[in-house]
């Protein structure tokens, strides 16, 4: 027996295409790359808020003498 497909040949193309412009997407730097896979992925829960408990207590960086960005250490 033949399987029918339930798509229109018009909507299967455009599911093709789709799927194609989304595997075929190339990034000049990896931190486009990053960017972009950080704004496709979802954070659990969990993870979330045990991330915001252990930045609550963390200082902020000390602002680096000038000398020492002029000399090198």
């Amino acid at each position: 027996m033949k399987q029918q497909s339930k798509f229109s040949p018009e909507q299967q193309h455009a599911e093709t295409h789709s799927s194609q412009a989304q595997t075929g997407r190339e990034f000049v730097t990896a931190e486009e790359l990053l960017r972009f896979d950080a704004a496709q992925t979802t954070v659990p829960p969990q993870i979330e808020e045990r991330l915001k408990r252990s930045t609550q207590n963390a200082a902020p960086a000390q602002p680096r003498p000038w000398w020492k960005n002029l000399f090198g250490q």
